[in-house]
């Protein structure tokens, strides 16, 4: 069952749990996306959040122009990582349509980021190979990055939409 509801780049639950996520430029600003086309998601229980961006080429300084990437992906204990993003990539699909020939890639700060204990090695970027994507190199400003493939990605399926604010994001008897 699809966890994920569709959100916009200034909604304020999504945005809260932005304010805590490493990568956050301004922190308390009303938009948390980059500028462009995007995909915008918050979990149902408002314990998640993932982001899409896809900008254009031209103004893309990585080694994947024209990818989408996750900008954002932060749960605080909302459990199944390798869920959430596997319905994150069919939420994207759903929602930007055919995804580009670099499929999606996701930058991870190994300095920001606590690793996850392999067979006593620390990994960064498990939860992602988990879900699919391969380790593909660094950018230039020493950034992990991983890729999927459109081949690679689970079919689309539309996020569910979002109650207006004040309402609770999910049915509580269904939980």
């Amino acid at each position: 069952m699809m966890r994920w509801c569709a959100s916009n780049r200034a909604d304020p639950v999504a945005r809260a749990i932005a304010d805590r996520h490493y990568n956050r430029q301004t922190v308390g600003a009303e938009q948390f996306v980059p500028p462009g086309r995007c995909c915008v998601l918050v979990e149902d229980t408002a314990r998640a959040f993932w982001v899409t961006s896809w900008p254009l080429p031209e103004f893309v300084k990585h080694d994947w122009p024209g990818a989408w990437i996750c900008s954002a992906f932060r749960s605080e204990d909302a459990g199944g990582s390798v869920e959430l993003v596997t319905q994150a990539l069919s939420a994207t699909r759903a929602a930007l349509g055919e995804p580009p020939a670099l499929g999606l890639v996701t930058f991870i700060d190994h300095r920001q980021v606590k690793p996850t204990m392999i067979r006593s090695h620390p990994t960064w970027g498990w939860v992602w190979v988990k879900a699919g994507f391969r380790y593909v190199g660094q950018t230039k400003a020493g950034l992990l990055t991983f890729q999927i493939l459109p081949i690679d990605m689970p079919p689309p399926m539309p996020a569910k939409q979002r109650l207006p604010l004040g309402l609770p994001l999910f049915d509580e008897a269904l939980a």
